[in-house]
């Protein structure tokens, strides 16, 4: 039938053979396309019937044939009867369909356009619509982690630099951190969508060079919410600087997922014991049936490596095309597909964990005189004495370094006598009294932070009261 010959067959002639057609295919993923190319193809219409290029009668069957082969991938999705490998994409199937319903209209349908800038609007629209989605999975992602925080208040733990111990924290301060990460990340993606050219519609650019035809590209652009027409057909048609921002965008969200694992992954283990999820989000050896491994979040960490993948693939195939479009750019969706695919399953399972978490107080406090996490605080306590930071850090330094030798596992430990006698060694005439147990131990520590955006105290109140209000979480 002439309605299943390929868009170009008229020149070639020849029909592809099954090897070639199986090869350039790409409705078997481009497929979900279909509601952004409906979209288009009824502004594409309702615009072509304003400026006279068909009729109001010819729009009306157009409109209602689109609508009722939406409705049909709707119920059907990938196994509509319309999806023709022989057809090659989403846009000619969709056509094809189109024409076989309503005869003469359908074939007018493709005035004034090529594939190159229906595909270009297409995917630029599923791209916008993509970045809302992860924007709303981050933002959950985000909730988990406040919910975490505020149901972890009265927790202090250690952070870590180097992953040694470094100062206390309130446990809600770093889940804090992960929410203000996750946040910055959906500003990110909601950044996507917008293009570069200030969110301009590639329909109407045509092949490469627009065309005679009298079309109304800004209309198009309106009814397709752009912000205007093609500022230049050549770059619109071969642009996807969108894409490239988008799959970038997810890269980044699945460090920072990958980062999130890893933490928990270690806050799991036996030497920490910091962190309990669900069993549900765990499986055991096939061997060793005390196992409780993390596997949940180790997928999380390796599917990082993917998204990582994809970015440089989506880069590799554009640097090395000429200005105008090619056949690479097919290529671009089953990667920007990927990328959203396996990002938007990662958020979902890493919100649910966060959802499902503690952290295990039990386990976390009776090591928390371990490593000396009140060294800084008992430095800053002696500059408000009056000595000099350095010269405090040094007197600290010194003290971990007498406990450590007098086998001591705490500053606290030490008397009141022992920190002046450090003190008198630097030749100070400062000396401390028993308030300085007052900035010593981790609790202590903790509720004496002030600076703003600091891991406990007032500012980690606010934070947290702040983050509740943003996120409507009660």
């Amino acid at each position: 039938m002439a309605s299943e010959q390929k868009s170009w067959q008229a020149r070639i002639g020849e029909a592809t053979d099954a090897i070639a057609q199986s090869f350039v295919e790409s409705v078997s993923y481009d497929w979900r396309l279909y509601k952004h190319d409906i979209a288009g193809s009824i502004a594409h219409a309702t615009m072509l019937a304003k400026v006279k290029l068909i009729t109001d009668a010819d729009l009306g069957a157009i409109v209602a044939g689109l609508k009722q082969i939406e409705a049909e991938i709707d119920r059907d999705g990938p196994k509509w009867a319309g999806f023709k490998p022989e057809l090659e994409d989403i846009h000619m199937c969709v056509e094809s369909a189109l024409t076989e319903r309503i005869g003469e209209p359908g074939r007018r349908l493709h005035t004034g356009r090529s594939r190159n800038d229906q595909v270009a609007v297409d995917l630029s629209m599923w791209v916008s619509d993509a970045a809302g989605e992860v924007h709303k999975l981050v933002e959950l992602m985000s909730i988990a982690f406040v919910s975490l925080a505020d149901r972890s208040q009265n927790i202090v733990m250690p952070s870590f630099t180097h992953l040694q111990r470094a100062q206390p924290i309130a446990a809600g301060a770093e889940a804090l951190a992960w929410a203000t990460m996750f946040n910055a990340d959906g500003q990110r993606a909601l950044v996507c969508a917008l293009d570069n050219n200030d969110d301009l519609s590639p329909l109407g650019s045509g092949a490469i060079a627009g065309t005679s035809l009298p079309i109304d590209a800004t209309m198009t652009a309106e009814e397709l919410c752009f912000s205007g027409p093609p500022l230049n057909s050549i770059e619109a048609t071969a642009s996807r600087d969108q894409a490239c921002d988008f799959v970038y965008a997810c890269a980044m969200i699945a460090q920072h997922l990958s980062r999130f694992a890893e933490q928990w992954i270690i806050y799991m283990t036996t030497e920490f014991g910091f962190i309990k999820i669900a069993d549900r989000y765990t499986t055991s050896s096939s061997m060793m049936p005390q196992k409780r491994n993390p596997d949940m979040l180790e997928l999380i960490r390796g599917r990082c490596g993917n998204v990582y993948g994809d970015l440089f693939a989506l880069m590799t195939i554009l640097k090395g095309l000429p200005i105008g479009y090619n056949r690479d750019l097919q290529e671009d969706k089953r990667i920007v597909f990927r990328a959203y695919d396996t990002v938007s399953q990662c958020l979902t399972m890493a919100a649910a964990i966060v959802n499902s978490a503690s952290y295990d107080k039990e386990r976390i406090e009776p090591t928390l005189d371990r490593g000396f996490l009140d060294a800084t605080s008992l430095a800053e306590y002696l500059v408000t004495q009056g000595i000099p930071f350095r010269t405090a850090h040094h007197i600290v330094g010194t003290l971990v370094a007498r406990c450590e030798k007098e086998g001591k596992h705490a500053l606290a430990q030490l008397s009141v006598e022992a920190f002046n006698e450090v003190i008198a060694s630097t030749k100070s005439d400062i000396r401390v009294t028993d308030d300085v147990y007052t900035c010593l131990g981790a609790a202590n520590v903790v509720k004496r932070y002030q600076s703003a955006g600091a891991a406990g105290g007032k500012p980690f109140e606010e934070q947290l009261k702040a983050w509740k209000q943003r996120l409507n979480v009660l």
